[in-house]
């Protein structure tokens, strides 16, 4: 039996998570399990699969957490110390799944325990790239991407060398917003309605804008290191093909499956082995055929955004991480337009004076809260 403990249990990703080790009960023990506010989901889990420890990151359900648990064994803390504290406890994997920067702190002290990390959030690797893989490289730590594209991408370089790569292809479904003319129009439920995945309203507003797809390319960026001009991506509306790796041979490896977080989630717990999921077999017949599109990057520009950002480095990243947060909490609160999003983050993008390249952890969150404090100025610009 292994231990896992799983960073952000209610939200999609660790939901997934949840129900494959609900499926494999005899292969995993929880260690811990955290939740950034819903103590009352939070505590039926931690009874349901009877962990040693919860946390809630959102201090003032403290209570309310510790009175839901009352009687069981399990321990209850909260707050962002706490969050740390449990990624740092002995397991033999620890899913990140805390969606935005707020998961960097719990990630990297995993990492500095050395610990098996099945990284969801790429916002971590986003703002601090080259400082967590030095950490990774100093403490010996390991690194599986959990997000369909990089996880995808990762069973392609099995048995391959990173030096014999010629490209690597990321797919992106496109999103909800692919074929709207009125971007200007776009609700917040409009923009959340993914045609093809279950995730949370964050990612889901990321992939309309396709900032989600830039931020997977910097992760690449990060996680397979074979050069910013070797990297593509290609819109591809049915997500059956996750991801590609082309050979210097001319061979092209893909991986397929369905659009389901189960599937590379698997990949992740069951490495270097393979698990049974749920999942039906790829009828491609019935799918029928599969299409391919370059982006637009003069309507959806957040990927170009990206690649810039990428390119320039230092603190550049992190920056258009923070100020795309702002803008997506910004306009599902109703307070900007759709459009308005890639042009908050390019603003703070091009505002000046960014704060040097970040040396530790510390430095990171320096520069996001100084990202922050410029693209919520930037909410008043008309």
């Amino acid at each position: 039996m292994r231990s896992i403990t799983i960073l952000g249990a209610t939200g999609s990703v660790g939901a997934s998570t949840l129900d494959l080790v609900r499926r494999n009960p005899e292969a995993w023990r929880i260690e811990a399990l955290t939740a950034h506010s819903n103590a009352a989901e939070l505590a039926k889990l931690a009874r349901e699969f009877g962990v040693s420890l919860a946390v809630i990151a959102d201090e003032s359900r403290y209570a309310e957490l510790k009175e839901a648990l009352a009687g069981s064994d399990v321990e209850v803390a909260a707050g962002r110390t706490a969050l740390c504290e449990a990624a740092a406890r002995p397991a033999d994997i620890v899913m990140a799944a805390i969606v935005g920067c707020a998961g960097l702190g719990p990630v990297m002290a995993a990492i500095e325990q050395g610990r098996t990390v099945a990284l969801a959030n790429k916002e971590a690797l986003v703002s601090a790239g080259e400082v967590m893989t030095a950490a990774i490289k100093k403490h010996g730590a390991t690194l599986l991407p959990v997000d369909s594209e990089h996880n995808a991408i990762f069973q392609c370089l099995q048995g391959g060398r990173i030096e014999e790569v010629r490209t690597i292809t990321l797919t992106a479904s496109g999103g909800p917003l692919r074929l709207v003319e009125d971007l200007d129009a776009v609700t917040p439920a409009q923009a959340i309605a993914h045609p093809n995945w279950d995730m949370g309203a964050k990612i889901s507003v990321d992939s309309a804008t396709m900032f989600n797809k830039g931020l997977e390319l910097i992760e690449a960026h990060h996680l397979f290191p074979v050069g910013l001009d070797r990297l593509r991506i290609v819109v591809h509306p049915q997500s059956v093909i996750h991801s590609m790796v082309e050979y210097r041979d001319g061979s092209t490896l893909a991986q397929l499956g369905p659009s389901d977080m189960r599937v590379p989630i698997a990949s992740c717990l069951a490495y270097p082995a393979r698990m049974d999921t749920p999942m039906e077999p790829l009828d491609l017949a019935g799918i029928g055929e599969l299409s391919f599109f370059q982006p637009d990057e003069e309507r959806f520009p957040a990927t170009k955004l990206a690649r810039q950002a990428a390119e320039e480095g230092g603190s550049a990243p992190a920056t258009l991480n923070a100020a795309n947060e702002v803008a997506v909490a910004a306009f599902l609160a109703g307070k900007i337009k759709f459009s308005r999003i890639p042009i908050m983050v390019e603003a703070v993008l091009n505002a000046g004076n960014l704060p040097p390249a970040p040396q530790s952890l510390d430095d990171v969150l320096v520069i996001d809260e100084a990202a922050r404090r410029l693209a919520t100025a930037q909410m008043e610009i008309a």
